[in-house]
């Protein structure tokens, strides 16, 4: 297939998360585009995320009944159509016009769950008013409880079903991507031209995001941040609100306002998932961000065993970082995992194709783990285990 033929069958039938991140690459300013496609420091983590799930071989399995497949679960009770969850995204309202909204219906018409992000451009009330399933909240402490507090009492109030505390972002990793395009502020004269020529240069996001995609404000921040507006200088704001001094004893504190199933998302240590267990969490999220905080960690899919082995089945585990197919949620969960989140794969297909890209690439996931299932000889998620892996025995010591 020459060049231009590959690209015009892309713009009309974008398949793969591969696909949607490079429409996303072509319609977003760079400096957006950094934001959610970057990691910390020199990438490695990030990096790794995908190899080491890459490095897992399946074994395929012939001769068995896989006529009728079946995907369902469920996580914290709550019933999905394949073990998959949108994963919070700050700042995605950016990245298309009411972004939250849309990906959370596209959860809804597909049967999944969607987790609204503090930093969400979309208010809590706005993504329940239109949907009617209900969503996950995620939350960042900040320095002042009351926003907090405040924060909590409105997720409630929306219907929320299931608190996602995020664990891992004591302070903002180094993302040198988000620095060189200035995201933290200290711009040269000539780097805010640069800046404001990058958004120029897209004058279809200007249109339809910047112009059309109004107000772009953190919806759930308006009592924290003047106006609502979202900082120039984002990730300085950010290591200037949150507070690295939250421990394990907060979790009381926390328990005190929320009465439902409470998810500690950020969980790389066997001895702090055992922590998370003694204080009460009801699931644990095996993630390193997405590679966009410490730096040179072990990827999710390695620390993943050794955690299941921690915790047996004290309580749920779900993982994220590096799923791009159903390939990759097949290998987690034959490693312990219950269920996948995704982030990037989302913000992609929002970008590229709005509501509609984010229902397309959990079909794809869907239609990924159908296949595999089935040349993999498994005919439901629920029977997935080590066995399924040719190499499962990835750092269990």
């Amino acid at each position: 297939m020459t060049p231009r033929r590959r690209d015009r069958t892309l713009q009309l039938a974008p398949a793969t998360t591969e696909d949607f991140r490079e429409l996303a690459r072509r319609r977003l300013p760079r400096q957006l585009f950094d934001y959610v496609d970057g990691g910390a420091f020199a990438e490695n983590s990030m990096r790794a995320n995908e190899d080491d799930l890459r490095a897992l071989r399946v074994r395929q399995r012939v001769l068995r009944d896989v006529s009728n497949r079946r995907l369902a679960t469920t996580v914290l009770g709550q019933s999905l159509s394949l073990p998959l969850v949108l994963a919070p995204v700050g700042f995605a309202g950016m990245f298309a016009p009411r972004a939250e909204v849309l990906a959370a219906r596209a959860a809804e018409r597909a049967g999944i769950l969607f987790t609204e992000s503090t930093l969400s451009i979309c208010g809590i009330e706005e993504v329940a008013a239109a949907t009617t399933t209900p969503f996950w909240f995620q939350l960042y402490v900040m320095k002042d409880r009351r926003f907090a507090e405040e924060l909590v009492a409105r997720a409630r109030a929306a219907g929320c079903t299931t608190l996602v505390l995020t664990v891992d972002l004591a302070v903002p990793g180094r993302r040198f991507r988000d620095a060189r395009n200035g995201l933290n502020g200290g711009l040269s004269t000539l780097a805010r031209n640069r800046r404001r020529l990058d958004i120029a240069s897209h004058p279809r996001w200007v249109r339809e995001v910047a112009l059309g995609g109004k107000p772009l404000t953190f919806g759930n921040l308006e009592s924290a941040v003047p106006a609502g507006r979202v900082p120039q200088d984002f990730q300085h704001w950010v290591a200037g609100q949150f507070d690295p001094s939250v421990t394990w004893h907060d979790l009381e504190w926390l328990r005190s306002l929320w009465d439902g199933p409470i998810v500690l998302k950020g969980i790389l240590d066997p001895e702090d998932a055992r922590e998370a267990v003694a204080n009460g969490a009801d699931a644990i999220i095996v993630s390193n961000h997405g590679g966009r905080q410490l730096d040179d960690v072990t990827s999710t899919i390695r620390a993943l065993p050794r955690i299941a082995d921690a915790v047996g089945d004290a309580v749920e585990i779900l993982m994220d970082g590096g799923v791009r197919s159903g390939l990759d949620i097949v290998k987690a969960l034959s490693l312990g995992a219950r269920a996948c989140l995704v982030g990037r794969p989302w913000i992609y297909a929002v970008a590229a194709r709005g509501e509609q890209g984010v229902f397309n690439v959990i079909e794809s996931l869907r239609a990924d783990l159908m296949v595999v299932l089935a040349l993999a000889g498994v005919a439901d998620v629920h029977d997935l285990g080590p066995s399924v892996l040719e190499n499962p025995g990835v750092d269990r010591g």
